[in-house]
């Protein structure tokens, strides 16, 4: 008499999660994962709230060995200090004009180019390509003496100018490449589809691809805004006019070599200058997030 055989090795035994079992192990790696997400954002929000916190403690107690997580006697007169004893206003209006003129020719620059390299075929496009790819590996400090030599002589230097071409030549490179990325994922055929219904060229880069490729144009203008607006070391070797300096060179300003730093008002002059690229993201967050979400849907 023979026995029943199986094709499974004897001994060995297969189970299967039960429900609650998967519930539970789905529960410890939510756990885990938000525990993991609220260490690293306290880490990274200290930082901007002992900014915050310093500049509203009176100048004599920013020093104190003994660290206060609550101001005591908290007040304004850091952030008065900051706006009316400093060029503050001067240097703002200079920033204002800089970063928006940047911008503004950084995009068009940048929609122009990515949409030659992209819709179009012609010879030594490749090479340009590699060229600015090679352009955006190079580190901005690498370029600025060249930058410098070339602009003194044509007479750029302590000029509005000469600091927004040298932004654009820095935001260039990675606008033409995000951009480039949104035009070749457009259809050919909606291009096709319009020129059969007679829209010209003009026609069909601003009312068929400009509004496709608007998240690119976003995402590139918050990363020209950025750079332009943080930028120090340029605007200070390109202007030499106090009045022409931009905020970054305002908020160096308050470490005056042989004589006592204003933590302080420094720390309120932190804030204030972060306040504007906080309020640009946050104007731009919502349409950001959609227009990304949209483009990532094909109709």
């Amino acid at each position: 008499m023979t026995g029943i055989t199986t094709d499974e090795p004897v001994g060995t035994m297969t189970s299967t999660p039960t429900p609650v079992v998967r519930r539970r192990r789905r529960r410890r790696r939510r756990t885990g994962s938000n525990i993991l997400a609220l260490v690293v954002s306290v880490i990274w929000i200290f930082p901007v709230y002992w900014m915050v916190l310093t500049s509203f403690k009176q100048p004599w107690n920013v020093l104190n060995a003994t660290p206060e997580f609550l101001p005591r006697d908290p007040s304004l007169q850091n952030y008065v200090n900051a706006l009316t004893q400093t060029t503050f206003f001067t240097n703002l209006k200079n920033s204002v004009i800089v970063v928006a003129l940047t911008l503004i020719f950084a995009i068009v620059l940048a929609m122009f180019a990515s949409a030659a390299l992209s819709r179009f075929r012609f010879r030594g496009r490749r090479l340009i390509l590699v060229l600015i790819l090679a352009v955006q590996m190079l580190p901005g400090t690498a370029l600025l003496i060249p930058q410098f030599l070339v602009f003194n002589q044509l007479g750029l230097l302590n000029h509005y100018i000469g600091l927004i071409l040298a932004y654009v030549a820095l935001t260039l490179p990675f606008s033409i490449w995000v951009m480039r990325g949104f035009f070749l994922a457009i259809p050919r055929e909606i291009e096709e589809a319009a020129q059969v219904d007679g829209a010209n060229t003009w026609t069909i880069m601003w009312r068929v691809l400009f509004p496709l490729v608007a998240p690119g144009v976003i995402a590139s203008s918050v990363f020209s805004f950025i750079a332009a607006w943080n930028d120090y070391l340029v605007a200070y070797v390109f202007m030499k006019d106090q009045t022409m300096y931009t905020l970054p060179v305002w908020l160096a300003s308050f470490a005056v070599p042989n004589q006592p730093i204003d933590y302080a008002a420094q720390m309120a002059a932190s804030v204030i200058f972060s306040l504007p690229a906080v309020i640009f993201f946050l104007i731009i967050q919502r349409n950001l997030v959609t227009g990304m979400s949209a483009g990532a849907v094909k109709g």
